[in-house]
Parts: C-alpha cells; structure tokens; sequence
C-alpha cells in the first residue's frame, strides 16, 4: 500500500525508475519536449522543476547536484548558461504537461511534457541574391553565359612511324619443301593451276 509516499513506482524497481526519469528529463532539456504517458511525465515534471530551481542558484553545490542526477558535463553545462536564464523572472511552473490522446497498442493516456520558456532557434535563410539568380536570371546573365561550342571533330589517327633502334621486319619467302612431281599428275596440276609453258 502507498501510506503518504508522494512518489510513483512505475512498476519498476528503483533502479530502474530512476534511470527512466534521468532519461525523460535528459531529452527533455535536449529536445525542449518529451511524449511520454501521463503518470511518467508527472514524474518527470517534478524533477525537472526541481533541477531548473537549483539552475537558477548556480553555485558549485548546485552544479554538484544536478551532475549527479544527469550524468552529462555538456548538459549540465547547457542547463545553468541557457534553459534556467530563461526562468529568471518566474516562480516556478517551468514545464507544461498537455495531453494528446491515447496510444493505440495498450490504450495508455498520452502526455506531452514541454518548457514553458523555449530558446527559439532562427530559421536558415538563403541569402537574397541567390534567390534573386535562380528566380528571375538578369540579361547580363545571359550575355554572360558561354557559348554554344560544337562538338570536337574525330580526327584521323597519324601513323606513328616505327622506332629507329628497331629494324624493320623482312618478309620471308616461303619456298617450295616438295618439288612438283613431273609426269602425268604433274601436267594435270599445272593445268587446273592455269599454268601453261
């Protein structure tokens, strides 16, 4: 039975709740928003407002602390220079829980936990005369694109002489290994041969 215990267990045990609430409060400063159910995110909730009360101090103690819980030198350092500076001047409610409805696997209640104050992060934007080149190319673009050069013709391969340390190669003749056989199968060769004397 929960007899005045303020905290949720989550059904976990406790090593585990408190690496799932490091977790959600970790993206939660990373990302300015987190979705997660409701009973997590009321959790969460409270040590997130806890840990931007003790950025707002920012003394060695402070920063002790919340390292402790966060395990992250970068946002540690993220949360005293630029998420508690934009709570100065407000008492508390640093984070906001909206629900958004309910998901659909288990029917769980859906909730989003987000800052109250955000950095707003500028848009990139393309300088003007880029936008203005690629809409509307001015005439002195046009003079100034390159010509239409033809294709290159084929030219005819030169004869590359052979090297001068190289002597040429002779031809051989091919002489007779057999001599023609005289007689009557000789003339009739030398007659289909077209070979008269």
């Amino acid at each position: 039975m929960r007899h005045r215990r303020r905290t949720q267990r989550l059904s976990r045990n406790e090593a585990e709740r408190v690496a799932l609430l490091r977790n959600l409060v970790r993206g939660l400063f990373t990302h300015q928003r987190v979705e997660t159910t409701v009973a997590k995110a009321k959790e969460a909730k409270r040590l997130a407002d806890k840990l931007i009360t003790f950025g707002k101090k920012d003394n060695l103690n402070c920063r002790r602390f919340v390292f402790a819980i966060l395990h992250d030198r970068d946002l540690t350092a993220k949360l005293f220079k630029e998420i508690a500076p934009l709570f100065k001047n407000r008492n508390g409610g640093y984070t906001r829980l909206i629900r958004s409805g309910v998901r659909k696997g288990d029917g769980a209640q859906l909730a989003i936990l987000e800052l109250t104050e955000k950095k707003m992060v500028a848009p990139k934007v393309k300088p003007k005369k880029e936008k203005a080149l690629k809409e509307k190319p001015s005439e002195e673009i046009k003079k100034a694109a390159p010509k239409e050069v033809p294709p290159p013709v084929a030219e005819k391969p030169k004869e590359v002489p052979p090297p001068k340390h190289i002597p040429p190669k002779k031809e051989k003749e091919v002489k007779p290994t057999q001599k023609v056989p005289t007689g009557f199968l000789g003339t009739l060769r030398k007659f289909f041969k077209g070979r008269t004397k």
